[in-house]
C-alpha cells in the first residue's frame, strides 16, 4: 500500500518526502522493523520510540510517523502530535478492515475472560461457524496456534491475524480484551458484533488506582461496541454482578443480561454440580432447556451461560446449542483435570484460588490438598489473598514458587506464610516440580489436588532466566517415576 492511501485524511498530520513509497508493513518496535516498514515512533509507558527510530531506519523502515520533524532523517516522515493515537486506524487501513468481515466477540472482566472466549469459539465452531481466537494464552486461526504473551495484543497484531482469519474463511473470531487492552487502545478500530462483561473483583490498582476506574476502563469496550458500525449489536452483562450498572451507564447497544441468581435475560436454575460435570436449565425468552457440560464448578456455569448468550445474539436457537455446550472443553489449564485426583488451575488471585478450592472441597471425601505460589513483581496483596483462600477451603497446603520474576522466591513465599493465621498445616518446598511430587507423594484415596497459579503456561520466569515448566507435563512425570 502507497503511504499516500495509508495516510489520505489523518486529522493534524503534516509530511516530509515522498508519499509515494510502498509501505510493506507496520511497526511500534523498531526490532520487528523490516524492510518497507513504516514505523511508528510512539510514547510508551516505559520508552519514548523516538529513541530508536535509527535502529528502525537500519532494519530497512521506509518512513517515520513521529512527533517531530527531523531533518538529518531522509526518509518520508509523517509529523504528528501524537504517533501513538494513529496507530489503530494506521493497522485498520493497512490490513483493509478485517473485522467488518467478520462477526467479532469481545469478552472483557477479571475472571473468566479466558474460558468464555474459549466457549464461545467451541459452540460457533459446533455450530459450523468457523472461528478464530485472539487471547490470552493463544492465538488460534484454523489449526494455526500461536502462543500468547499478553492478554491483549498490540494494535497492529490484532489487525494483521483478523486479516489472516477473512483469508482463511472464518465467520467469526473470540477476543479476550483486557482492561491494560483497553485503556492502552490495542483494540481501537476493531468493529465488535457483541462485547460481554463477566465480572470485577480486585486487581491490577497498581495501574488502575481504584476500583472505579478499573470499572471505568472495562467500560471503554461498550463504547466501542456502540462506535461499532455494525448493525446488529448487543452487549450482554452478567446480572449477579454489581458492576454491571456501571457498564450500562450511557450504553447506547441493546443489552441481554444472563446469571443464576438476579433476574436476568438468560438465567440457570435447576443446577446440579458435581466431579464429572454440571446439569443446569436455561430459561430464555418463555423457553427451557435443559444442558450438560463437563465443566465443574459455579463459576465456569456463568463462563457457560455468557457463551450461550453470545451464540443467542448470532442468531442460534436456545435447543441447538445443547450438543454444543455437553462437547465443549472450556480453556487449558482452567480447572483442567489429569486424572480423577489432581486438577491444574491458573488461579493466581485470591478470589480465583477461593472459587477453585470451594468448587472442589463439596466434592472432596477426605483432604482437599493446594499446591501454589504467588507471581514477583504483581501486587504484594494477592500473597496475602490468596493464603486467606487457602487457609479456608483447604486441609493440606504446599507453598511454592510461582513465576518470581526479579523478586527472592524466599522472599514471596515467606510473605504467603506469613499471611496464614495458623501456619502448621503449610509446608514450604521452594522447588515447584519438588512441591507438586511431595503433594502427589502424601494423595490417599478420597484426597483431591489443585495445582494452581499457572495453568497453561510453559515456562517459568526467575530474575536472570526462563525454565521450560508445565504443570500437567511435571504431574505425569512424578506419577510415572512413583509407578515405576
Amino acid at each position: 500500500m502507497k503511504l499516500k492511501q495509508l495516510i489520505k485524511q489523518l486529522p493534524d498530520i503534516q509530511t516530509r518526502g515522498s508519499k509515494e513509497v510502498e509501505i510493506s508493513g507496520l511497526s511500534i518496535d523498531s526490532r520487528s522493523v523490516a524492510p518497507g516498514h513504516l514505523f511508528i515512533a510512539k510514547k510508551g509507558l516505559v520508552c519514548d520510540g523516538s529513541r530508536f527510530i535509527g535502529q528502525a531506519l537500519r532494519g530497512g523502515a521506509f518512513a517515520i510517523a513521529t512527533d517531530l520533524y527531523d531533518p538529518f532523517i531522509s526518509q518520508p516522515q509523517i509529523i504528528h502530535p501524537d504517533p501513538a493515537s494513529l496507530v489503530p486506524l494506521l493497522a485498520s487501513r493497512f490490513y483493509q478492515k478485517p473485522s467488518q468481515d467478520l462477526f467479532v466477540f469481545g469478552a472483557t472482566g477479571t475472571k473468566g475472560k479466558t474460558t468464555t472466549t474459549y466457549l464461545a469459539k467451541q459452540l460457533l465452531e459446533a455450530l459450523g461457524q468457523k472461528t478464530g481466537l485472539i487471547g490470552g494464552v493463544e492465538t488460534i486461526v484454523g489449526d494455526h496456534r500461536v502462543p500468547s504473551t499478553l492478554t491483549t495484543h498490540d494494535v497492529i497484531f490484532n489487525q494483521k491475524w483478523l486479516r489472516e482469519m477473512v483469508e482463511q474463511k472464518c465467520k467469526a473470531v473470540s477476543i479476550e480484551v483486557s482492561s491494560h487492552g483497553l485503556m492502552q487502545k490495542r483494540v481501537d478500530e476493531i468493529y465488535f458484533d457483541a462485547a460481554l462483561f463477566t465480572n470485577l473483583s480486585v486487581d491490577h490498582l497498581d495501574y488502575h488506582e481504584t476500583m472505579e476506574a478499573y470499572a471505568q476502563a472495562k467500560r471503554r469496550l461498550f463504547q466501542l461496541l456502540d462506535r461499532s458500525p455494525k448493525k446488529k449489536k448487543r452487549a450482554l452483562l452478567n446480572g449477579d454482578s454489581p458492576w454491571s450498572s456501571v457498564l450500562q451507564q450511557g450504553l447506547q447497544t441493546p443489552y441481554w443480561t444472563f446469571g443464576l441468581e438476579a433476574p436476568a435475560d438468560i438465567k440457570a436454575k435447576n443446577c446440579v454440580f458435581g466431579l464429572e460435570g454440571t446439569q443446569f436449565t436455561v430459561d430464555f425468552q418463555g423457553e427451557s432447556v435443559a444442558f450438560s457440560t463437563k465443566l465443574m464448578g459455579k463459576f465456569n456455569l456463568y463462563n457457560l451461560l455468557g457463551a450461550i448468550a453470545l451464540a443467542l445474539h448470532a442468531g442460534f436457537p436456545l435447543k441447538d446449542l445443547q450438543g454444543p455446550v455437553a462437547q465443549a472443553t472450556g480453556a487449558p489449564g482452567r480447572l483442567q483435570r489429569v486424572n480423577s485426583q489432581v486438577f491444574v488451575d491458573h488461579a493466581h488471585m485470591g478470589e480465583s484460588l477461593a472459587q477453585a478450592l470451594s468448587t472442589l472441597k463439596v466434592m472432596t471425601k477426605k483432604n482437599l490438598w493446594v499446591v501454589f505460589g504467588c507471581g514477583g513483581d504483581r501486587d504484594p496483596a494477592r500473597r496475602r489473598l490468596m493464603a486467606e483462600a487457602a487457609e479456608c477451603y483447604a486441609d493440606r497446603v504446599v507453598v511454592t514458587t510461582d513465576n518470581p520474576r526479579s523478586e527472592p522466591p524466599e522472599e514471596i513465599c515467606r510473605q504467603i506464610v506469613a499471611a496464614f493465621r495458623k501456619s502448621e498445616k503449610v509446608y514450604v518446598e521452594l522447588d515447584r516440580r519438588s512441591a507438586i511430587t511431595y503433594a502427589l507423594s502424601h494423595l490417599q484415596e478420597g484426597d483431591l489436588l489443585l495445582i494452581a497459579g499457572k495453568g497453561h503456561e510453559k515456562v517459568q520466569i526467575f530474575a536472570h532466566k526462563t525454565v521450560p515448566f508445565d504443570d500437567v507435563a511435571v504431574v505425569y512425570d512424578a506419577l510415572s517415576s512413583m509407578r515405576s
